[in-house]
């Protein structure tokens, strides 16, 4: 049991240090740019889209 466990992690070991390729340090930056940049869109939109539903709610429960 203890064994399959320790080639476990040995071999796990071993394909981050050789068989992994990690990116660049600019790939890393300018990927991180584009999450940060689509996450800020997607909440500006579904800032807008609560928005819009909360004023269209409350026009049409005061029309009543």
């Amino acid at each position: 049991m203890f064994e399959k466990v320790k080639s476990f992690i040995n071999e796990s070991i071993e394909e981050v240090t050789t068989k992994v390729t990690w990116p660049t340090i600019k790939e890393l930056q300018s990927n991180t740019v584009l999450v940060l940049v689509s996450a800020l869109v997607f909440a500006i939109m579904i800032g807008l889209v609560d928005f819009v539903f909360e004023n269209g709610m409350t026009w049409f429960y005061r029309s009543f």
